[in-house]
C-alpha cells in the first residue's frame, strides 16, 4: 500500500497543432485553450496517423467491426483484431486524436507534461510494462530517485518525520483492513457502510489515548490530508461515497507504480504502429446506435420495442435482462464451435451507426468504448433501443468522479533540492460543523476549494502538481489558469512560510468533468453499488437469441472488475471484447499478446522490493 497514488485521470484535449512552442506566454495560451476546447485535440507525436472525418457530407460505410473510441482499450481492441487475421475493422473517435485519457502537452525546452497517465500501476501480470520493456520504453532496473516528503502547517509548522511516518502506517493498516472486508466473512461495525467511515471510526479510537490537545489535532490533520489523498486515487469527492465491502475488489498488482522516462503518452507509439492509415477516424462523435435491427421489405430497421412486444411473445428473449453466466457460456461455444471464420460477419445482424457529421456506418459488430461518464448522461438518447434495464441501473449506481491535475511551472527551482513534495496540513476544524449540503454551495467553494488540494509534488525542479478532486475539482474548472496559480502562490508562501515564492510562468489546470468526451475521471464503487454492476456493464449484448456472437461488446476501465480506474484495465478489456468477435472453427492457439518474450513467466524470476 505504501506505492499507492493517485490513479491516472482523463487527460483534457490538447489544441490542434500544439507543437514546437518556444516563449512561455505562448505555451500558456496555447495549454489554456487546449483545455477550454473539447475535442480539439492533435495527435502527439506517439499517435498513429488518423484520418479527420469533419465533413457534413452524409455518406454511408460497411465495416465488420467498428470501434467507438480510439482510447487504451479501442486500440487495444484493434490490435488484437490485426494479430488474429481480422483487419475488416475501423475506429471512430470523438476528439481529433488517440490516447483517450493518455495526453501530453509540449513545454519549452523541449519537455512535455502528461494531463493523463503517469504510472504504470504494478508489474507483475501488467501487460502495459510487458509492452512497455518489449519497445525499449521502460529500463527493467529501475533505480528510484529519493523521495523525501514534507508535511507543513498553515501557519508553516513543519511535522517531525517521526509523527508522519506514524501516522501513514496506522492509516495504511487502517485501509487495509478496509480491504479485507470483500474476501471476509465478518462484517463491518454497525451503521458503518463506507470505507470513509469504517477509517474515521479507526482514527477516533486511535487518537483517543493521546492526551495532549495539540499533538491530537496535529495527528487529526495529517489523517484528514491522507484521506484528501485517497480522493484523488480512488476518484470521488469523500471517502464516505465508497462502500466499504466493496473496496477490496480492485486487484493491486504488485511491483510499484513505473513511470516512463518519455511520459506515458509514450506508449501510444507501439499501441497504434500496426493500426492501417486510415482505419482511424478522427472528429467523429457518435450520435445513434441502433444495435437491434430486424429484415423488412426495405431492409434492415430498427426494431420498436413497444410493437414487438405486441406482436411477439417471445420479446423479452431478445436480450437477456439479467445477464447470466451460463447463457454466455452457452453462446462462447456456439461462437466458437460453428463460426466459418475470423471476425465472423453476418450482414442481416449489422449495426448501425450515426455520427454528428452525417457519417452512417453499417457494422457486423460493434465495440464500445465509450467512458462511464459520458454514458451516464447519453445512454437513454445514444443506444436505439434503449440499453436492456439492468445495464441502465449499473451505469447509475456507479461513480464516476473528478480528480484534476493542477502543473505549476517556473522559470527557476525554489524548493530545496532535497524535498520532493509538501503535504498541506489544512485546519479545517472551523468548517467541520457545516452540513454536505452547505459545503455544495458555490459560496462555500468559492472560499474553500482550494483547500482540497492535498500537496505538490515535485516532478522536476521547475514544474509542481497539485491533485484536487470532487466538487472542489469541478469548481476549479470554472476558473481561469491565472486565478488558480495565483491561489497556488498564495498557499505555497503560507505553507512555506516563505513570501519570495515566485508565481509560475505557466499554470496548466485539467477540466475532467467539463470535458464532453469523458464526464469525469474515472469508475469508482460508491455505498449501495457492486462489482456485480461493473460486470453488468462488460455483458455483450445480443440482436436475437439466436445471434452466436454479439451485436454490440462493450470496453472500457469501467468494464473491467478487477483493474477499474487503470490503463491495463482498459487495455485487457479491449482484448476481451475483440474476443467475442473472433472465430474458431479448431482450437487454435490465439494470439494474446504483441511480439516478443513472455515476460510475465520471465519476471516470475524477479526479486522485487
Amino acid at each position: 500500500m505504501a506505492d499507492r497514488e493517485p490513479k491516472t485521470p482523463a487527460p483534457s484535449p490538447t489544441e490542434e497543432g500544439l507543437a514546437d512552442i518556444a516563449a512561455a506566454v505562448a505555451v500558456a495560451a496555447a495549454a489554456n485553450r487546449a483545455v477550454a476546447h473539447e475535442g480539439a485535440g492533435a495527435p502527439s507525436s506517439d499517435a498513429a496517423s488518423s484520418s479527420s472525418s469533419n465533413n457534413n457530407t452524409t455518406s454511408s460505410t460497411n465495416v465488420k467491426v467498428l470501434i467507438i473510441g480510439a482510447g487504451m482499450a479501442g486500440l487495444s481492441a484493434a490490435n488484437h483484431l490485426l494479430q488474429n487475421g481480422c483487419d475488416d475493422f475501423l475506429i471512430v473517435e470523438a476528439r481529433g486524436r488517440v490516447g483517450g485519457r493518455i495526453v501530453s502537452i509540449p513545454l519549452d525546452n523541449n519537455q512535455k507534461v502528461e494531463l493523463g497517465a503517469n504510472w504504470i500501476h504494478g508489474v507483475l501480470g501488467n501487460p502495459i510494462f510487458e509492452i512497455a520493456v518489449q519497445h525499449g520504453l521502460v529500463s527493467v532496473v529501475n533505480v528510484p530517485k529519493p523521495h523525501k516528503v514534507v508535511a507543513t502547517t498553515e501557519d508553516g509548522h513543519q511535522v517531525p518525520f517521526s509523527i508522519l511516518q506514524e501516522i501513514y502506517e496506522a492509516y495504511v493498516c487502517f485501509l487495509r483492513r478496509c480491504d479485507e472486508y470483500f474476501l471476509c466473512q465478518y462484517s463491518p461495525p454497525p451503521d458503518i457502510n463506507s470505507v470513509g467511515e469504517h477509517i474515521n471510526y479507526e482514527i477516533e479510537i486511535y487518537l483517543s489515548s493521546v492526551q495532549d490537545p495539540k499533538e491530537k489535532r496535529l495527528k487529526q490533520l495529517i489523517f484528514n490530508c491522507l484521506l484528501k489523498r485517497e480522493t484523488c486515487i480512488t476518484g470521488c469527492h469523500n471517502m464516505n461515497e465508497v462502500d466499504l465491502l466493496e473496496l477490496g475488489s480492485y486487484t493491486e498488482l504488485q511491483g510499484g507504480n513505473i513511470v516512463l522516462p518519455a511520459g506515458y503518452s509514450s506508449i501510444l507509439r507501439p499501441m497504434s504502429a500496426q493500426i492501417p492509415k486510415g482505419s482511424i477516424l478522427t472528429k467523429c462523435p457518435v450520435k445513434k446506435i441502433h444495435w437491434k435491427r430486424k429484415k423488412t421489405f426495405t431492409g434492415l430497421e430498427t426494431v420498436d420495442e413497444h410493437s414487438e412486444n405486441e406482436d411477439s411473445d417471445d420479446s423479452e428473449k431478445t436480450v437477456t435482462e439479467v445477464p447470466t453466466a451460463g447463457g454466455d457460456a452457452q453462446r462462447g461455444a456456439s461462437m466458437e464451435s460453428n463460426a466459418s471464420s475470423n471476425c465472423d460477419y453476418t450482414p442481416e445482424g449489422a449495426v448501425r451507426v450515426d455520427c454528428e457529421n452525417g457519417q452512417i456506418f453499417h457494422a457486423g459488430h460493434v465495440i464500445c468504448t465509450i467512458p462511464l461518464g459520458v454514458l451516464k448522461h447519453t445512454h437513454k438518447t445514444l443506444f436505439d433501443p434503449e440499453l436492456p434495464h439492468y445495464k441502465q441501473e449499473s451505469i447509475e449506481n456507479l461513480m464516476f468522479g473528478t480528480v484534476d491535475k493542477i502543473l505549476l511551472v517556473y522559470d527557476r527551482p525554489f524548493l530545496s533540492a532535497d524535498i520532493s513534495e509538501v503535504m498541506l496540513l489544512w485546519d479545517d476544524e472551523e468548517h467541520e460543523a457545516i452540513t454536505e449540503e452547505e459545503r455544495a454551495t458555490e459560496a462555500y467553494l468559492s472560499k474553500n476549494w482550494y483547500k482540497k488540494i492535498y500537496s505538490f509534488a515535485k516532478i522536476t525542479d521547475t514544474l509542481l502538481l497539485g491533485w484536487v478532486s470532487g466538487r472542489e475539482a469541478e469548481y476549479m474548472e470554472t476558473l481561469s489558469h491565472e486565478t488558480v496559480a495565483e491561489k497556488c502562490t498564495e498557499i505555497l508562501r503560507n505553507f512555506l512560510q516563505d513570501p519570495y515564492v515566485p508565481k509560475p510562468k505557466l499554470c496548466v489546470c485539467t477540466s475532467w468533468k467539463t470535458q464532453t468526451y469523458t464526464g469525469g475521471a474515472y469508475t469508482s464503487i460508491p455505498v449501495g453499488a457492486t462489482q456485480e454492476d461493473i460486470e453488468n456493464l462488460a455483458q455483450p449484448l445480443y440482436a436475437t437469441p439466436q445471434a452466436m456472437k454479439p451485436a454490440i461488446v462493450f470496453a472500457g476501465e469501467h468494464t473491467h472488475s478487477s483493474f477499474y480506474s487503470t490503463v491495463h484495465g482498459a487495455y485487457l478489456s479491449g482484448r476481451t471484447a475483440a474476443q467475442y468477435l473472433l472465430a474458431n472453427d479448431e482450437p487454435d492457439e490465439i494470439i494474446m499478446e504483441s511480439d516478443g518474450s513472455d515476460l510475465s513467466a520471465w519476471m516470475q524470476g524477479i526479486a522485487l522490493d
